[in-house]
């Protein structure tokens, strides 16, 4: 690796920054590691657009580690609802409590410390000392892979461990050697990754901006910027069916709460019955109410429920796409004469008035929130 270039890159890229740098975020400039966490956390997987619109809300309604660990988990997943990646709010409820159990409600700056609170990893861990203590430490997320495996024109797959420890070297040895230019330079690493270093158009292949490593990017000087950083080549994502139950009580639904380790853990949803691969594309019907109950109320006492749950029809067929695979919901939609109780804990009638109080995944929550208020009358009490 060229000396010149060590000694050269970060004050070159905080000079970028000063011209073409993103500025007025809302996080930004920030040394509060409560506010610097809970951003890093919300901007891992969600589109900055999407987290400019949702950070300062959800800083709005948890100002404070200590009022996040105080909250219910049921308060922090509904603030979360539309986020996806859903351990990540459990997660940082439950780093919340770390923070305050461990460390007297204050945040370590080292970051070999933080990396042990659940939920953040070794470059958060990185941003986190490095905007809010000022601490160097690297970070190494997927777009400072991205310039690093071009300008050095580092090959193999990123998700190989030795790619990824040189990279982890790399981005070691080009931190700035002063302090106190940890937050500006760390900024700008991000945002020259998602502004200009970028995967499918980087500044580099057109013509309207110069990029300031040009000259050193082994990438560019050997045609090689696309190519790089290599990935492994995705298999492609698995289709299944299940079956979601709307149950109506007058102006209630009935929702049960997803384990939570699964998908869209600790929200509530509709219950659902087991995936099962999706073989055909056209959906097989369930078998009649009796055989839908039993595999969507498992614990429940079907013969009971039967006396009040009624008029059973097939409903939309939702399509949801996750990162790493894609769900077919058929909607099978029942009303019921009365919120009849449960013996599981984890059911609930919920009134369409009080859903925002609940984290709902996405699609189910867009699907109740269409639902149109029960007259008066239709409920039996």
């Amino acid at each position: 690796m060229s000396k010149t270039l060590i000694n050269t890159f970060s004050k070159k890229l905080i000079t970028w920054h000063g011209v073409s740098g993103r500025s007025g975020l809302p996080w930004q400039g920030n040394q509060d590691p409560y506010a610097v966490w809970v951003s890093e956390i919300m901007l891992q997987q969600t589109q900055v657009a999407t987290v400019l619109e949702r950070y300062p809300r959800f800083m709005k309604r948890f100002p404070t580690v200590k009022k996040l660990a105080a909250a219910d988990i049921d308060e922090v997943l509904a603030e979360w609802a539309g986020l996806g990646y859903y351990s990540r709010a459990r997660n940082l409820h439950v780093c919340a409590k770390q923070v305050m159990q461990e460390f007297s409600g204050k945040f370590p700056s080292d970051p070999i410390l933080l990396e042990r609170l659940k939920g953040i990893g070794r470059s958060t861990a990185g941003a986190i000392a490095a905007f809010a203590f000022r601490e160097r430490a690297a970070i190494l997320d997927a777009n400072v892979k991205r310039i690093f495996a071009r300008l050095f024109a580092v090959e193999g797959a990123i998700q190989d461990k030795a790619v990824n420890d040189r990279l982890w070297q790399l981005a070691t040895d080009l931190l700035p050697s002063q302090s106190e230019n940890m937050p500006v330079y760390t900024q700008a690493l991000m945002d020259f990754g998602a502004t200009w270093c970028t995967a499918r158009k980087p500044v580099c292949i057109g013509i309207e901006k110069k990029c300031p490593f040009a000259k050193d990017c082994q990438a560019n000087l050997s045609d090689q910027v696309l190519a790089l950083p290599q990935k492994t080549l995705k298999a492609k994502s698995p289709e299944f069916d299940c079956d979601m139950l709307l149950v109506r009580a007058g102006n209630f639904v009935l929702l049960q709460k997803r384990p939570s380790k699964a998908i869209w853990g600790g929200l509530w949803s509709l219950p659902e019955s087991p995936w099962r691969p999706r073989t055909e594309r056209a959906h097989k019907s369930a078998q009649g109410l009796k055989a839908l109950l039993s595999i969507t109320l498992l614990e429940e006492n079907i013969s009971g429920l039967l006396k009040s749950f009624k008029g059973l029809k097939q409903g939309n067929q939702i399509k949801h796409i996750f990162t790493h695979r894609r769900l077919w919901m058929q909607i099978w939609e029942l009303s019921s004469s009365n919120t009849v109780e449960f013996s599981n804990s984890n059911l609930k009638w919920v009134s369409l008035s009080q859903l925002g109080r609940y984290g709902l995944p996405q699609p189910v929550k867009v699907l109740l929130l269409g639902l149109s208020p029960a007259r008066d009358g239709d409920l039996k009490n």
